[in-house]
């Protein structure tokens, strides 16, 4: 207000305890100092994630991390039915649980769906689980569904163990006690299971003695596999090798003729003569065929001879019209 001015304190004197200039902007002796970049969650005292770490039995390296379950759908390996990360296997279909139960897998327990059409295959299926005194199930097909991730069950399943694989040494000693030349598929770097499962088939189908997968990077039995087998892996050992270029140098070693199976290969497949001595038939990727490691551990790599405009064959056709022509080879011999 006008005439304010005069009134004792309304303007501050030079020489006042704050002097009567404009402020410093936080320069001067008295200005603030800041607490610094705030600290992470896990740091501040009471906060939720702070306890969490501090919980017994927890870490404290990134305490306000998730688990890795509760990403992407939130599901883990045991809501999704274990399969794949050691949990129960499901070998879902007519013929499939047929040839397992005839082969004398494991089988833990038969899921029937109430609605199954019984024909002759469910019917024997029924009664072979009943002679073994295993847990017969009825079960929605939404429920068969669930527990075969989406497979086409035709109205059953039969929950198996984990698959035991063999070793390739297992393979040569099976050959010897049927007094068989050895007969062996190798397969490098196919990640289909389902190309697993037809190369099963045709090796039970032509006489072979088994099949070899390596350890990484590579399709494994699991229930697609056995599936496409149409339940053959009940009688065709597979063998896991750590080192498939180590395992077969050791094929080698025990007298067997390692064959690579590749579009460019050096001989064609009708060059391999009577194929009567152990022979281990090597099949590659379709996309990038044999890795070059693989290629160099083989004696020969022979190519299928194909007609015009097409390039390759996939893992299960390729190997299913070599085992023919050595079988067809080894039956004329």
């Amino acid at each position: 207000m006008a005439g304010n001015t005069g009134r004792r304190g309304a303007v501050r004197r030079d020489g006042s305890k704050k002097g009567a200039t404009t402020g410093s902007g936080g320069r001067g002796k008295r200005a603030l100092s800041g607490r610094g970049p705030t600290p992470k969650a896990g740091e501040r005292t009471g906060h939720p994630a702070a306890r969490r770490a501090a919980a017994p039995g927890r870490g404290t390296t990134d305490p306000g991390r998730k688990p890795a379950a509760a990403k992407g759908t939130g599901r883990t390996g045991a809501a999704r039915g274990g399969r794949g990360s050691g949990g129960p296997e499901y070998v879902a279909g007519r013929n499939p649980v047929v040839e397992a139960l005839r082969a004398g897998v494991p089988v833990k327990a038969v899921y029937v769906s109430a609605r199954a059409d019984a024909d002759t295959r469910i019917k024997e299926a029924l009664r072979a689980a009943a002679d073994r005194n295993l847990p017969l199930l009825e079960v929605s097909r939404t429920d068969l569904d669930r527990m075969t991730n989406g497979a086409v069950h035709q109205g059953i399943a039969a929950q198996v163990p984990a698959y035991e694989y063999a070793h390739h040494g297992d393979l040569l000693a099976a050959a010897a006690a049927a007094g068989q030349a050895a007969l062996i598929v190798a397969l490098d770097g196919v990640t289909d299971p389902r190309n697993l499962g037809a190369v099963v088939r045709s090796v039970a189908a032509f006489g072979g003695h088994g099949v070899i997968v390596p350890e990484r990077r590579s399709a494994g039995m699991t229930a697609s596999a056995w599936k496409t087998s149409a339940g053959t892996a009940a009688r065709v050992p597979v063998a896991r090798a750590t080192n498939l270029t180590r395992a077969l140098s050791e094929l080698k070693r025990a007298g067997c003729l390692v064959a690579g199976l590749d579009a460019g290969g050096d001989l064609e497949l009708t060059a391999l003569g009577t194929a009567t001595e152990p022979l281990v038939l090597v099949v590659g990727s379709e996309g990038r065929g044999l890795s070059r490691l693989v290629r160099e551990a083989c004696d020969v790599v022979v190519s299928i001879p194909m007609a015009g405009g097409a390039e390759s064959l996939n893992a299960g056709v390729a190997a299913g019209v070599a085992l023919y022509e050595v079988a067809r080879r080894r039956s004329a011999g």
